[in-house]
């Protein structure tokens, strides 16, 4: 597939702290890529250097085809940003904030108003055009956030961490709008604090620490770099769980519900093939299996197994590059 960003030894320091350490990464275009990392890791100042909004000391940034350092106004064209806190004019209405947004993107007046309309459609936010942003909630200044950032039709769009602070329902409809965006071709560059939203949206995840990329690929790559996955067995009786106990050469479970009927198999490579064994030893001992469930390591666990206890190594330049 085509890079719709790429990025090459990028560094950037805050006087003596190293914030992003030559780090490099790739984004397809229509899909979504997601940067991780603990608070002060460097997303949201990789976030302002793609955006044209700080320069990088050192490296290579392409967006569309420009140069972010030497083509800025190219890359400013074709880019959107909605970022941490809602950029929206607390004085107008979201309709007025829409139309103001579209006189500086110069649509002309038939244009802006078409597109305006078109916007308020899209992200149900026609019923309150009108009133003032003092009646929105939190989900729907966002909302209206991310409609002023599609005003000029972006073919990428920055979303630094888009659904802080909303509510489940909120959140939901956001994603679904990012599934929307991306399905008309859109590159979405996102940075958040909630792993499952990482999971459930991007298709390629890089994991940032220390200034640095430890770990990249698609959720699923990721989650089988780490051990932990496991079958767990669950049965009727202690004495069938002892037996299969000695059977299957692993200890009774203590951390689970229930514990003395428990058992985990670790899962090496294949889970699929480790299911396998374990029925069929089970079915020709004649122990009788109550319960089956297979475990594997999610997000979390990756995130905690790259970036350790970093979370709080960085505490200089939270504000500036979290």
């Amino acid at each position: 597939m085509t890079s719709a960003i790429s990025a090459r030894g990028l560094r950037k320091s805050f006087g003596s702290q190293t914030v992003l350490d030559a780090i490099d990464f790739d984004v397809d275009e229509g899909s979504v890529f997601a940067l991780l990392g603990p608070n002060g890791a460097g997303k949201t100042t990789a976030v302002h250097i793609l955006s044209t909004l700080m320069p990088a000391d050192a490296g290579t940034a392409i967006i569309g085809g420009h140069n972010v350092a030497t083509e800025a106004g190219a890359v400013r064209a074709i880019i959107g940003l909605t970022g941490q806190f809602a950029a929206v004019d607390g004085l107008l209405t979201g309709e007025e904030n829409l139309l103001l947004m579209a006189r500086l993107r110069h649509l002309g007046s038939a244009a802006g108003r078409r597109r305006v309309d078109a916007l308020l459609d899209q992200f149900d936010l026609t019923a309150s055009a009108r009133k003032p942003l003092a009646t929105y909630s939190g989900g729907m200044r966002r909302r209206l956030d991310l409609a002023m950032t599609l005003v000029g039709d972006p073919r990428v769009i920055f979303l630094d961490e888009p659904t802080t602070g909303l509510d489940p329902r909120s959140r939901q409809t956001m994603w679904n709008i990012v599934r929307e965006l991306v399905g008309r071709g859109v590159t979405i560059f996102l940075t958040t604090q909630y792993l499952d939203e990482a999971d459930e949206l991007a298709s390629n995840i890089a994991v940032l620490d220390g200034g640095r990329v430890v770990a990249s690929g698609s959720p699923d790559e990721l989650k089988r770099r780490i051990p932990g996955g496991h079958v767990l067995l669950t049965f009727a009786s202690a004495d069938a769980q002892a037996a299969a106990s000695t059977l299957l050469n692993v200890p009774a479970d203590s951390d689970v519900a229930n514990a003395a009927l428990s058992l985990r198999v670790p899962i090496a490579s294949d889970e699929v093939g480790t299911v396998r064994e374990v029925l069929a030893r089970l079915d020709g001992s004649a122990i009788a299996l109550e319960g089956l469930s297979i475990h594997t390591p999610d997000l979390d666990d990756v995130f905690f197994a790259l970036t350790g206890n970093s979370a709080t190594a960085h505490p200089a330049t939270t504000e500036a590059a979290s």
